[in-house]
């Protein structure tokens, strides 16, 4: 069940992200889809973040609900990384290195699965690691490609 949960949530995602990608009128439509797409996702993921380090009281349904919404935006930006939509904050690497890019977002697009999956145990320490993992990706994806 959990696997087909997984299947369908980056079906719906993709989907999603390739009619996103035909609404681009302009390079700079681009640009702001998948800053404010990644803005949504860096609101929730940072409320998750402060549970899982304690910062905020643990609510299982909270982290649930964000990570669901992690899981679900995690899909979109990508079709905001079109050609001829270069700037704001992405490296020029980006549109050089297309191949290392997508594997990147697939990457994230795995572990936000994941971590939706655990934070729907209600089990903190569960959620922690999947944190984690996902939070490294990110990184890992920042630290290539996002400018400073």
């Amino acid at each position: 069940m959990k696997k087909f949960t997984l299947i369908a949530l980056v079906a719906a995602s993709s989907m999603l992200a390739s009619q996103a990608f035909a609404q681009f009128q302009k390079p700079k439509d681009a640009e702001e889809y998948r800053q404010g797409a990644l803005f949504v996702m860096g609101q929730h993921f940072g409320r998750m973040g402060a549970m899982v380090n304690g910062k905020i009281p643990f609510d299982a349904k909270a982290l649930a609900d964000n990570a669901e919404v992690v899981a679900y935006m995690s899909a979109l930006p990508w079709a905001g990384f079109t050609g001829g939509a270069e700037g704001g904050k992405a490296k020029p690497e980006i549109w050089k290195e297309q191949a290392k890019f997508k594997e990147y977002s697939d990457k994230l697009q795995a572990e936000t699965a994941k971590l939706l999956v655990a934070a729907k145990t209600g089990n903190l320490e569960t959620a922690k690691a999947a944190f984690g993992a996902t939070a490294g990706t990110c990184k890992t994806c920042h630290d290539a490609y996002k400018a400073k």
